[in-house]
Order: structure tokens, then sequence, then C-alpha cells
């Protein structure tokens, strides 16, 4: 199995509680609250490791967030590589409406980055990824850390013919979709991103399929994939147009799905798996972490158990 790198620049301690009622001015008295390690990268590595691969998490840490979030790493048995942050680490809060079930997710920005702390990150990734290693960029960027950054990180780990997958948002996804030289091997999204790039509705998967195909023509990436969300997630890439269902699961918490998805898929590529079927793989990780309370990740049992809901087929376009 490939050697598996994930890459959090803007973690988080990730706090989630239950309330009777979530509503404006009085105090609202919640239950116990629930700490785990929180940021795109590390949820990524959780669940690889859940599955039974390997993956180390490159953090940036900084303070006594920095430090608890350390600790809670610790306990999840995820090797870390671990390079100072600015400043102290974020946290950031979930709270579930016991009346209504909705979930109310607070994210806090973090710390400012200068230039100086961009240039020893890439240095620092690069010298931590082994040859033909699989790269995972997950969760948002801390301010002050340019768009540019997942092309800049191609480009330091070219010589060790790494490859990138990368799961971002905002500014920096539409830098990559605009097309980049050097472009990472996959790019993902959501239907609500990639409508807003589209700049018009993706109604059905193959719309959805065919705008990534246009992303993959332009050099946003090798492979582009768009997650649907309950209609699963389709794929363009050198197989062609690929789909794969969501499973039919009562959902509790959407919080970590998308890294699940994420995390699932490098353990399939890492392993040897065909694209499609990492894909299906991917879509059952998912499918499996929506329905687990606040913060919680999906085990590999329940993935194992969702698989056969979500095999992928090919598109007809």
């Amino acid at each position: 199995m490939n050697d598996i790198l994930t890459v959090t620049l803007n973690p988080a301690l990730d706090l989630s509680t239950t309330a009777d009622q979530v509503v404006p001015g009085p105090k609202l008295r919640c239950d116990p609250v629930t700490v785990d390690p929180g940021g795109g990268g590390i949820n990524v590595a959780r669940v690889v490791a859940e599955l039974g691969g390997h993956a180390r998490a490159f953090v940036a840490l900084a303070g006594p967030n920095g430090m608890r979030l350390e600790m809670a790493l610790a306990e999840h048995n995820i090797p870390l590589v671990r390079m100072k942050a600015p400043d102290e680490t974020r946290e950031s809060l979930a709270v579930h409406d016991r009346k209504t079930g909705a979930q109310y997710r607070f994210v806090m920005p973090g710390p400012q980055w200068a230039e100086q702390d961009v240039a020893e990150a890439l240095h620092a990734i690069a010298t931590a990824v082994p040859k033909g290693g699989i790269v995972v960029l997950s969760g948002s960027q801390p301010p002050g850390v340019s768009v540019e950054f997942t092309t800049q990180l191609c480009a330091a780990l070219a010589e060790r013919e790494a490859q990138v997958i990368a799961d971002t948002s905002g500014a920096a996804l539409a830098y990559l979709a605009a097309g980049t030289d050097p472009a990472p091997a996959v790019l993902r999204m959501d239907s609500a991103e990639a409508e807003e790039l589209a700049g018009r509705p993706l109604v059905t998967r193959l719309e959805s399929a065919q705008f990534a195909a246009e992303l993959v023509a332009r050099g946003a990436a090798e492979r582009v994939i768009v997650a649907r969300g309950a209609d699963g997630s389709v794929m363009a890439g050198p197989e062609g147009l690929w789909q794969v269902s969501a499973a039919s699961v009562s959902v509790l918490s959407a919080v970590g799905a998308g890294d699940s998805f994420v995390g699932a898929f490098a353990f399939g590529l890492a392993g040897g798996m065909s694209a499609p079927d990492a894909l299906a793989l991917g879509a059952a990780a998912a499918s499996a972490t929506v329905t687990t309370p606040g913060t919680s990740l999906c085990t590999r049992q329940m993935v194992s158990d969702l698989l056969t809901q979500c095999g992928a087929s090919e598109i007809a376009a």
C-alpha cells in the first residue's frame, strides 16, 4: 500500500453537544461536550486508519488548543508530522437541536499565516513524502495562504512523483477549476460548489459528470469528483464518466462525511483499487458517517455493510 500523508494547515478542536432547542436569548443548557481532533486532513487520516490503512497527518499546531489536539490524535493512534502554527489552534462547535433535529455548526477562521509560514509548510511536506506517495490536502486554508497553495504543493512534490488529492473550497477551488500547471491528480467538490463554478444548475448526474469532464479538459485535475449528497457522486477521468449511489440511511450528522469519502477513496487508491471502485468505497464511507452523532466518523464494519448499495457504474453520455 502506498504511503498516505494528509495535510491540515488549519486544524481545529471539534466540540459537539446537544441542546433541547436552539433559540436566541436565553441560556441554552447543553449536554456534556464531546471533543475530537478536527480538520479535513485529520478526519481523512482517521478514516484511513479505521479502514486498516496507514496514514500520517501533517498538522500545524500551536498553543493550549494545539496541545489538546495533539493528545487527541495520539488517542486515535495517528502518527503526526507537526509544524508550529503562527498562532493558537482554533476551535469549532457543532450543536444538535434535540427538538428539531437540526444541527448548527460554528467554524472559526484560524490564525493568520505569512509567506514564511507557507514556505516552511511546503518544505516540511515535501520532505515527509516518500516517492510515489499520496498526499491529501483537505479542509479550509488559513487566512494568508495563497489560492495557489495546491499548485505550489504539486510543484514541490513533482520530483517525488506523488499524487495530490485536493478537497478544498472557495477561492482556492475556483483557482484550481480554471486549470493549473501542475495540477492535482484528483479534485473533489460538492454539488453546490460545482454549480457555482459552472454558472448553471447541474440537475442530473450526467450534467454533473459532464461538467467534471469540462474541468478535466481545462487541466484542473486528472480526475474530478462531484459529490451530489443523497444522490451519490460522479467522477470524470481517464476511465470515462462514472457514478456511485449513496446508501439509503437516516442522516444524523453531516460532519465529516466529505472527509470520510476522501479518506476511503485515498485508501482504495493506495491499496491498488481502480478509481471507480475507490469511488464506491468513498460513497459507502460518507453514507456511514452521516448516521453517526456529532463529530463521530464511520467504522470499518459500517462501510463494509453499506458498500453493496454504492457500486460504481459507467455513465452513458
